[in-house]
């Protein structure tokens, strides 16, 4: 019977809100994650019944405004915000927060290529410039940072290696920031970490002059509101409840109907 379609509204309401509960928990886990960009959800309105069909005038005969009952929402994107995350002073020397767009590029031993916001990165024994779990920064000469040496880095990504007893700077590397037209195209991976499956993000572009600055010494925080993640919260909440009370309603009008025989 048509009570039916209530059921079926208020489940997928259901469905549609725990996403959203699922969207801001994770969120809201990761708000001292380094580099981490939060994610959000949109609704859409689901399936519509259509009861009749609108139709125009036609002679002394009016048109006629169509009759359709909605089946409920469902999910209609997840996607990340990747506005700037504030940057935070470690003094680490290797610790490099991105001040504006692009993404550090990492391969693993596989030769997988990857992307990060977290420059939390180490100088492995081999003077080698590595991600916390062993992942190659591209950019970096092999080895560049071996023997005593102090280094730096510049804005722009230029590795300074300063050899003992000259006071010119030698080149160990550029650490390109790598940018796409849609960020969002981009798969997350876990880790901090994301990869071009599919190519949804295009292609790379490492020339970018839009790109953002390398800021030695710190780290890009995540950016995560918790203010906005809190009263989202308590929207999704709500609206879970109200779906819920939806399908209460409709269990109690059905049992009435069931009851009339009595």
């Amino acid at each position: 019977m048509a009570l039916l379609n209530s059921f079926n509204s208020g489940v997928a309401g259901i469905k549609t809100f725990s996403k959203s509960l699922e969207v801001i928990g994770d969120n809201i886990a990761n708000v001292n994650s380094t580099g981490f960009k939060t994610s959000r959800v949109t609704n859409q309105d689901s399936f519509v019944e259509t009861l009749r069909a609108p139709t125009a005038a036609n002679g002394d005969a009016g048109g006629l405004n169509g009759m359709q009952v909605g089946m409920g929402s469902s999910v209609s994107s997840i996607s990340q915000k990747f506005t700037q995350g504030a940057l935070t002073t470690t003094a680490g020397p290797t610790d490099l927060g991105i001040s504006g767009q692009g993404f550090f590029k990492i391969t693993d031993a596989a030769a997988n290529t990857f992307y990060t916001r977290a420059g939390d990165f180490r100088v492995d024994e081999l003077g080698t410039l590595r991600t916390n779990s062993g992942m190659l920064v591209v950019g970096a000469t092999a080895a560049a940072f071996s023997g005593a040496e102090a280094f730096s880095f510049s804005k722009d990504g230029t590795i300074n290696i300063y050899k003992a007893g000259s006071p010119t700077p030698v080149t160990g590397g550029t650490l390109e920031l790598i940018t796409f037209a849609n960020p969002n195209g981009l798969k997350r991976e876990g880790a901090n970490l994301f990869s071009n499956l599919g190519a949804a993000a295009g292609a790379e572009n490492s020339g970018s002059t839009i790109k953002g600055d390398i800021i030695q010494g710190t780290l890009e925080l995540s950016n995560v509101d918790l203010t906005q993640e809190f009263s989202d919260l308590i929207v999704a909440q709500r609206a879970f409840q109200a779906n819920s009370r939806v399908i209460t309603v409709s269990d109690s009008v059905l049992e009435e109907v069931v009851n009339l025989k009595r």
